[in-house]
C-alpha cells in the first residue's frame, strides 16, 4: 500500500481547518502523513494545531507568510524525505467524502496517470460546478479554462478524462513528477504557481494529468486569499488578488517565451486598463488603477 502525503498550507484557517481535518482523518485510506504548514497564521490556527494529538500530523511553522509555492515545496520535500510514494496536495478550505484518497487512486492506476483531480463543486452552491477538467487556452494568455464552471451538474462532465490542468487545491501527483518537472517555481506567492506547474508537465509529455468525476468535492472558493472584498453593499475583486493575478500573467508568458508570449504581454497592458474600466467587479478608483498598472511591470521585471 502506497504512502500518501497530504500537503496542505494554513493561513488563518481557523474557520476552515477543522471541518478539513475531520474529512481527512476519516478517510478509508489511511496510509497517509499530513504535513501542515502555517504560513503565519496570526488568528487561533495555532491554537487549532497545538491540540492535534494524531501522530500521522506533522506541522511545521513558518514566522511568516513564504506564500503558497514556497510552503507547498517545503511539506512536499519533508513527504519525500519521509519516503512517501505520492503527494496529495490540498486546500484546506474544502470538505470531501471519505473515499477522496481510494477513488484517486482508483482512476489513476486505471488510466496509468501521473496526476488525478475530483470535479470541484462550490462549497456554497453544491450542484454548480468550479471544475470539470481544463485545458490551457492561447488566445487568452495560455490561461487554463476551467471545464463547466458555473453550471449546474446534471451528469454531463462525468467521464474520466485526460485533462491539461487541474488546481492544487486537490491534486494527487506522484513522487516521478516531482523529479522529471520539479517543484513549484516560488516567485508566484499565490496565483498561476498550478498553472506553471501543469504547463511545465504537459510539455514535459511523460505524465498525464486525468480528471475523477465520481468524488465529492466542495470549494469554498476564496476563502482564504480574500479574492473578493464587499463595499458599499457591491463586490469587488481584491487588491490583493489584482496584484498577484496581473504579475503573474505576466511573468507566467515571460516563462513560456516566444513571439506570441511577448505580443499578448503587450496587449494585456491595454486589456487590463480596458477591464478596470469595464468591469463592474473593479472599484474605479485611481488607486485600483495604479495598483493595476504596478503589477503589471513588475511582472515584466520579475
Amino acid at each position: 500500500m502506497e504512502k500518501i502525503g497530504v500537503v496542505t498550507i494554513t493561513y488563518n484557517s481557523e474557520d476552515v481547518l477543522q471541518c478539513f481535518l475531520k474529512d481527512l482523518i476519516e478517510q478509508r485510506y489511511q496510509n497517509f502523513i499530513l504535513y501542515i504548514i502555517d504560513n503565519g497564521s496570526t488568528d487561533n490556527t495555532r491554537s487549532i494545531l497545538n491540540n492535534i494529538s494524531d501522530k500521522r500530523i506533522k506541522i511545521s511553522i513558518n514566522r511568516n507568510n513564504l506564500g503558497v509555492a514556497q510552503a507547498n515545496n517545503q511539506g512536499i520535500k519533508k513527504a519525500l524525505n519521509d519516503g512517501c510514494d505520492q503527494i496529495l496536495i490540498m486546500n484546506n478550505d474544502v470538505e470531501f467524502e471519505p473515499h477522496l484518497i481510494d477513488k484517486l487512486l482508483s482512476v489513476q492506476k486505471k488510466k496509468n496517470a501521473s496526476l488525478v483531480a475530483p470535479k470541484i463543486m462550490y462549497y456554497a452552491n453544491p450542484d454548480i460546478i468550479w471544475y470539470a477538467g481544463s485545458k490551457f487556452n492561447k488566445w487568452k494568455g495560455f490561461l487554463p479554462i476551467h471545464t463547466g464552471i458555473d453550471t449546474i451538474d446534471n451528469g454531463y462532465y462525468d467521464s474520466i478524462c485526460k485533462v491539461e490542468y487541474a488546481p492544487t487545491c486537490c491534486l494527487l501527483i506522484k513522487k516521478k513528477v516531482f523529479e522529471d518537472v520539479g517543484f513549484m517555481d516560488e516567485k508566484y506567492f499565490v496565483y498561476f504557481d498550478d498553472t506553471d506547474f501543469c504547463y511545465r508537465i504537459l510539455h514535459h509529455k511523460d505524465h498525464d494529468i486525468y480528471y475523477a468525476p465520481n468524488i465529492k468535492f466542495y470549494h469554498k472558493v476564496g476563502s482564504l486569499t480574500k479574492s473578493f472584498v464587499k463595499m458599499n453593499k457591491k463586490v469587488y475583486r481584491g487588491n490583493f488578488f489584482i496584484q498577484q493575478t496581473v504579475r503573474n500573467h505576466i511573468y507566467f508568458l515571460k516563462k513560456i517565451g516566444g513571439l506570441y508570449s511577448i505580443i499578448y504581454i503587450f496587449f494585456l497592458f491595454f486589456i487590463n486598463n480596458i477591464r478596470f474600466l469595464v468591469n463592474p467587479k473593479i472599484k474605479k478608483n485611481f488607486s485600483t488603477f495604479l495598483l493595476i498598472n504596478q503589477s503589471y511591470f513588475k511582472g515584466i521585471f520579475l
